[in-house]
């Protein structure tokens, strides 16, 4: 390096302002995990997500329909399948992306049911009587079935797969760099983590979405691309360490790192986004809660990568030089 730290252009003061930012987090982390934890106390199999039938069991029944389905229409259905047989069953209306004609279809009405090992057959045509009655048309398009032992059995293996890639990452991170650089990236996935988390959590409980296999996929993705954000920037104040540790203090250091990638993090991440993007407002209905996933997670990574992990560092490294000074005296 021919130049010093000291020189880049500063866009950002991380250290300077580092409670703000701390307190950015704090403020957006706070009603994801009040969600969660009321989710904890509330929902039947104490999760802090509402689950679909991937960790619990039962059966989704999709109909396509060429009318439009209001909510007085999905309070009528609900009416009407109870008065067959059905008990609390979860109504959504999907609208998939289609060709403007008459024929287009206009709504999928997606039907979930308890598991039933005996009368599944019988749950579907008692369903179909009933939308086939108030709409004319209706086509059968899908219909997924899942038994609770399977769908626990998933449930564990999802978190079990979440846990060793977190582990993963600390073990890799330690060996690469310092033991505190691997602590503060693993406190940065697991803010991310919550975040996306929190925001599924509350979209749980205000709009009835729930969360799958897809995903724990999309968490695992959001967690390789945020750590890898992350060890860009540790990367540089690494190399930079090596360099001025002696013509500059360790917050200007970090400062200058944060700015030299600061370009390379945001051009990234918006090009991810646009990406993701066009993907959630153009792809299929199947995808939206995948590609919602992702978006949230890119953007907590992005966040954590430039503000949150460098603010942890430095102020694990003052504390650091407090504790050799105490030991000094």
């Amino acid at each position: 390096m021919s130049y010093s730290v000291l020189n880049t252009k500063k866009f950002i003061d991380v250290i300077k302002y580092r409670w703000l930012w701390l307190g950015i987090s704090f403020i957006f982390l706070l009603p994801g995990i009040i969600a969660m934890l009321w989710s904890v106390k509330t929902y039947p199999t104490h999760a802090p997500l509402l689950v679909g039938i991937d960790f619990t069991g039962g059966t989704i029944i999709q109909y396509a329909v060429q009318q439009e389905v209001s909510t007085s229409d999905i309070g009528k259905i609900r009416l009407d399948l109870s008065k067959n047989g059905i008990d609390n069953p979860v109504i959504q209306v999907l609208k998939p992306v289609t060709a403007e004609n008459d024929n287009a279809i206009k709504n999928l009405i997606s039907i979930k049911t308890k598991f039933s090992e005996n009368g599944q057959n019988e749950t579907i045509d008692k369903v179909g009587n009933v939308i086939s009655s108030d709409y004319q048309g209706a086509e059968l398009v899908q219909v997924t079935s899942v038994g609770p032992v399977l769908g626990k059995q998933l449930f564990v293996n999802s978190m079990i797969a979440v846990s060793l890639a977190l582990l993963a990452i600390v073990i890799y991170l330690t060996v690469r760099f310092h033991f505190e650089f691997a602590v503060v990236a693993f406190l940065a996935l697991l803010h991310d983590v919550l975040f996306t988390a929190g925001v599924f959590s509350l979209l749980g409980i205000f709009c009835g979405v729930t969360v799958d296999s897809l995903f724990i996929t999309a968490i695992l993705t959001v967690l390789g691309y945020s750590v890898n954000n992350t060890i860009v920037v540790f990367d540089r104040v690494r190399e930079n360490l090596k360099f001025y540790s002696k013509k500059a203090t360790y917050n200007e250091i970090v400062n200058a790192s944060v700015n030299q990638t600061l370009a390379r993090s945001i051009n990234t991440s918006l090009t991810t986004l646009l990406t993701l993007g066009s993907l959630y407002f153009l792809g299929g209905v199947t995808t939206k809660d995948f590609v919602l996933v992702m978006i949230t997670g890119v953007i907590a990574g992005t966040y954590s990568s430039i503000f949150f992990a460098n603010t942890l560092i430095a102020l694990w490294h003052e504390l650091q030089e407090k504790k050799q000074k105490k030991a000094a005296n």
